[in-house]
């Protein structure tokens, strides 16, 4: 009986040059040897013919990825990453962390605030908020910088209180309120800010309107999302995802998400960093344009959200994921990890299908740059992912058997949900029935937020040992806003505790009386030490400059200019 050969065995003999006829007569027996005995044998029925294998010569080591791993729209994957290129990190050009113009301006808590609202923002605000009051109050007391800023400081302060739901009726009285809010200004004072703050002219907005639903807060709005950027450069690792602002009122564009806590709001798409959650580039959505549907939404919304960045990995939901934005994003050198709907054309099948897997099994799936999972966390359940970043199929060692995509996406997918929570702790919004006002409580709180990170950033040292970092900052935020309208103030008020506030804060800047004006304080010595502002009452500055009348130590923020005429007088 002759002896049966292996498929190997067939291939080398087929494969010679000029076989022998001992060996062709071998294989022809061992050949009919099977076909009468009825069995068949797999080496051989693949067994390529003689013309295959000239057309496939050279091509050996070529996988053949086969009808389960091809997508709907065409695109073929492969079960190994044989075909897989490597992952380069390119190159990123910036430090991470506040940029070089931010840290030159830093000086004190308010200065960081000050770089999100700079000076020609509150120039807008104060001139739209006395234009609209002096057309609809009678007896309109005309609002300055220092008011606006003492506004702010207090919404920032209610904030700090968690009063968000206490009306600001009890904020002012005499037994339960902060005796701060009296000192800084009345409360039909704050009531009137509330009233007439305006971002806009309201006689031009109509036709403004027309083209854009933005109108009443464009200005501000643009003038506000243009300095986020220029402050802080994320990490490596970048958030894109959508925030609620709640409101419940009349708005066009008002957004029902019931996943949220709110529900009810104005939908901003964010860019956070993930190690900070500091909102790098915000995006308001405006609603439908027309009345159809915007087709590719998420890729449209995840590319202008992430202009400017360079080697950073990306880390979206399956709103925004999808095959053709992970290439777009690898051409701007950006890497992408996210969640994928399984009802997209790009995916095989065998990635889709999850009926009878066993619990905790992974499935990969390759490109030539990117790796897709499938992931069982249970049975009936099927969780997908797709990566540009990862190009193993590498599982966590643990009892879920995580694959390593899914690890690193939940590692980076809170930040914009982390800035949620944070900004919601001590948020400073108050209930209004306008959108825009709405908005504005909304861009305090993240440029209170975003001014903490830098602040911090700056001075990691600052009360580095206590655990409530951020709610000192902004305590010490809101009181430095609202000391220069304290100052100020001509008239104390009525309750015993805010009136002996005031005091306390002017006490220091007011002039010694026994002092002899043609005797100033002898300043002249070779030497003057470093001392604290003696009218300094939040945040004690140092300084090398002193009062030619007393000599104490005065920084720059309470000199006074003063001409020889009047100093004699």
């Amino acid at each position: 009986m002759s002896k049966r050969l292996t498929c190997s065995e067939v291939l080398d003999i087929i494969m010679q040059p000029d076989p022998s006829s001992e060996l062709q007569d071998e294989i022809l027996s061992s050949a009919s040897d099977t076909t009468d005995s009825g069995e068949s044998d797999p080496d051989l029925d693949v067994a390529p013919s003689s013309s295959s294998l000239d057309s496939t010569e050279g091509e050996e080591d070529s996988v053949d990825p086969g009808s389960g791993w091809i997508g709907k729209n065409g695109e073929v994957w492969y079960s190994t990453n044989m075909e897989t290129t490597p992952f380069l990190q390119p190159a990123r050009g910036v430090t991470p962390g506040p940029t070089r113009y931010a840290i030159a301006r830093v000086q004190s808590v308010d200065s960081v605030f000050n770089l999100f609202f700079t000076e020609e923002m509150i120039d807008l605000i104060v001139s739209m908020t006395n234009l609209h009051g002096r057309r609809t109050m009678r007896n309109w007391t005309v609002v300055d910088s220092t008011d606006l800023h003492a506004y702010m400081g207090l919404l920032i302060l209610a904030g700090v209180y968690k009063s968000r739901g206490e009306s600001t009726r009890c904020l002012w009285d005499d037994r339960s309120g902060r005796a701060i809010f009296r000192a800084t200004m009345s409360l039909s004072r704050f009531h009137e800010i509330s009233k007439a703050l305006r971002f806009d002219d309201k006689l031009q907005r109509p036709a403004r309107r027309r083209d854009d639903k933005l109108a009443p807060i464009r200005s501000l709005w643009e003038m506000w999302t243009h300095r986020l950027p220029l402050l802080f450069n994320p990490g490596k690792d970048v958030t894109v995802d959508e925030q609620l602002v709640p409101f419940k009122g009349r708005c066009s564009f008002r957004q029902y998400m019931p996943k949220k806590t709110a529900k009810y709001g104005l939908k901003i798409w964010v860019t956070a960093d993930v190690a900070t959650s500091y909102a790098w580039r915000c995006d308001i959505y405006l609603g439908k344009i027309g009345n159809a549907a915007e087709v590719g939404q998420g890729k449209r919304v995840a590319m202008e959200m992430t202009e400017g960045l360079q080697g950073v990995t990306v880390t979206c939901d399956n709103f925004f994921t999808t095959y053709s934005l992970a290439q777009e994003l690898l051409r701007k050198k950006i890497a992408l990890v996210g969640t994928i709907r399984k009802n997209k054309p790009e995916l095989p099948p065998n990635l889709v299908q999850a009926k009878g897997r066993p619990a905790l099994s992974s499935v990969f799936a390759f490109t030539k740059n990117t790796t897709a999972v499938s992931y069982v966390p249970k049975r009936g359940r099927n969780v997908l992912l797709i990566s540009t970043r990862h190009r193993e199929a590498v599982v966590m060692e643990g009892p879920k058997k995580k694959p390593e995509i899914i690890a690193d996406y939940n590692r980076c997918k809170g930040g914009v949900d982390n800035l949620d929570k944070v900004v919601g702790t001590y948020s400073c919004r108050r209930r209004t029935n306008r959108w825009p006002q709405a908005l504005f409580f909304n861009m305090v709180d993240v440029s209170a937020y975003n001014a903490f990170v830098i602040f911090t950033a700056v001075d990691p040292t600052w009360n580095q040992a206590k655990l409530f970092r951020r709610r000192l900052f902004l305590e010490e935020l809101g009181n430095s806003l609202v000391s220069a309208a304290i100052l100020r103030r001509e008239r104390l008020p009525r309750a015993p505790v805010a009136a002996a506030l005031v005091r306390e804060i002017q006490s220091p800047a007011a002039v010694p009386q026994d002092v002899n004006p043609q005797t100033p304080a002898d300043t002249s010595s070779s030497e003057v030490k470093r001392g604290t502002c003696k009218c300094c009452t939040v945040q004690k500055k140092r300084t090398f400059s002193t009062c030619i009348r007393c000599g104490g130590h005065i920084c720059k923020e309470h000199q006074v200019v003063c001409c020889k005429s009047c100093w004699n007088d």
